[in-house]
């Protein structure tokens, strides 16, 4: 059996490789208990060289903050921008689409030029001020408490609207994605409004950098499953493609 220095070398070296693992893995690859890994990872983490997880550990910190979405449209802007462009593709002529709140999806909204008519229901006052000026497009801004860290709305004002209308697509900006926990972002009221917009929606498209992968936000939206189509950056891991792709998403790479 080898000692704790090898194993706790063996840990970093595949959480190097991997990003993340789990706690039963390494149990069978090491052959210890549960226990003796989790004061491992437990050790590993004061050391500042990992985060632990339900049931793993993690490179990168798991857990989000809400930040103002000026701040935030300046973190991974290329990738964003061209996420959104992708995304924008997937618009045709008279459609009917729900754009909910986030930089990314600002970068859609910025990219959307439709040659016929196109309804935009959207939560985001940015999304709804970039979008306005367009003579194809019908902007229905959504009602609630303006959340100035958003620049959108939460809360239930918006119920009436999206209980009584269905779209083709919702194009979705989260704060996490956890192939365990799901789809999250940093507010509560802003989760419940993104679950109200899936319930009315016919595809869920996801637009999110790839460092949101492996984060946890305080509110959760849904489970991955619910997911038809991601689009995201180069920088996802081959796990993560193949996880997503084995749930039947489609993942498309910038």
């Amino acid at each position: 059996m080898i000692n704790i220095a090898e194993r706790h070398q063996y840990i970093l070296n595949k959480i190097q490789i991997n990003g993340s693992l789990d706690v039963q893995s390494l149990c069978k690859e090491l052959n210890v208990s549960s226990v003796t890994i989790r004061k491992d990872l437990k050790l590993l983490e004061d050391k500042n060289l990992l985060f632990r997880t339900h049931g793993g550990a993690t490179l990168n910190n798991p857990y989000t903050v809400d930040k103002p979405v000026n701040e935030k449209e300046h973190l991974q802007s290329a990738e964003k921008m061209r996420i959104g462009a992708l995304g924008a593709e997937l618009v045709e002529d008279n459609d009917s689409i729900i754009i909910a709140s986030g930089t990314t999806v600002l970068a859609l909204a910025r990219c959307i030029k439709p040659k016929g008519t196109l309804t935009v229901i959207t939560s985001a006052l940015n999304v709804a001020l970039e979008l306005v000026h367009n003579s194809n497009i019908e902007v229905i801004q959504l009602g609630g408490l303006l959340r100035k860290t958003s620049s959108s709305v939460a809360g239930p004002y918006s119920d009436n609207v999206l209980s009584n209308v269905f779209c083709s697509k919702l194009f979705l900006g989260v704060d996490g994605i956890d192939l365990e926990f799901g789809l999250t972002t940093t507010n509560a009221s802003e989760a419940y409004l993104n679950r109200q917009m899936i319930d009315s929606s016919q595809k869920i498209i996801v637009l999110a950098d790839s460092t949101k992968f492996g984060k946890r936000g305080f509110g959760r939206i849904c489970g991955i499953e619910e997911v038809d189509h991601i689009i995201t950056d180069s920088g996802i891991s081959n796990h993560t493609i193949n996880a997503l792709k084995d749930l039947g998403i489609k993942v498309s790479i910038i």
